[in-house]
């Protein structure tokens, strides 16, 4: 399948298993790519059982030590406002995966406050925005991420951008804080679509038939405020890691294995 840089792409592994696998290889190959000259790689992560699944893999791969670690810096396009040890958050899933196995220093590990901080959500999310606008660009008071995981709902959303709330339309902050959630805990913090969408690579990981659909509708250009997913692009590849069944409602012609 030959496709631009510009369009979306899908990759299709047989299991969830073979799928963490194929990814966490991407993984390590962009981010020694990124580093061997010097170079900072920041890196966005996502939480949920492949996040965890893909930084298990990633660990476990012997070139996880040829990776000058000090050049990466670790964010999260969303978190859970509870506790910093509490076992819901992203990082903690993140932690227990990779971080704590790689020698990353700690102040290349940028986790949102957690609710035991001594701050409000509010305070959390204006934090987390700062502390971006530290690595900003001459473009953004953020970093341009080197690759940015998403997960993808059922209803379609990513990070903590869920389908028809304010929060994903919104395009003058770069983190937001989330109340009410329509999924547990009630309250979050996400960045914005402009942040997820400077990142050079945004690569959407996703399992199960219960997905199908979001992923469908994601390819067919539906709108991003009803699927948040379909908005998600990266500025030089947008990549959908599916195994088989989330695939089940994608057309053969826009499955690209090559990648």
């Amino acid at each position: 399948m030959q496709v631009s840089s510009a369009e979306k792409r899908v990759v299709v592994e047989a299991t969830p298993a073979a799928l963490a696998a194929r990814v966490a290889d991407r993984f390590l190959t962009r981010v020694r790519a990124r580093t061997k000259n010097g170079r900072i790689a920041h890196i966005a992560l996502t939480g949920g059982s492949m996040g965890g699944a893909v930084l298990s893999q990633a660990a476990a791969d012997p070139r996880v030590n040829s990776i000058d670690w000090s050049l990466v810096h670790f964010w999260w396009g969303d978190e859970r406002f509870v506790p910093r040890d509490d076992a819901d958050r992203n990082a903690v899933q993140s932690r227990q995966a990779l971080l704590d196995h790689i020698p990353v220093p700690a102040e290349n590990v940028h986790e949102v406050a957690g609710s035991d901080s001594g701050i409000t959500l509010d305070e959390a999310a204006a934090a987390y925005a700062a502390e971006l606008a530290r690595f900003g660009t001459d473009e953004h008071p953020w970093p341009s991420f080197a690759v940015c995981y998403l997960g993808v709902g059922p209803d379609g959303h990513i990070a903590s951008l869920f389908p028809d709330r304010d929060e994903v339309t919104v395009t003058d902050a770069a983190a937001l804080p989330v109340r009410n959630s329509p999924k547990p805990p009630p309250e979050r913090v996400t960045l914005t679509r402009p942040v997820l969408n400077s990142s050079k690579r945004v690569w959407l990981v996703l399992t199960g038939a219960d997905k199908a659909s979001a992923l469908g509708l994601a390819l067919a250009g539906a709108s991003y405020t009803s699927v948040p997913a379909a908005g998600a692009k990266g500025r030089k590849r947008t990549v959908f890691f599916v195994d088989e069944a989330a695939a089940s409602e994608v057309s053969p012609d826009l499955i690209d294995q090559a990648y």
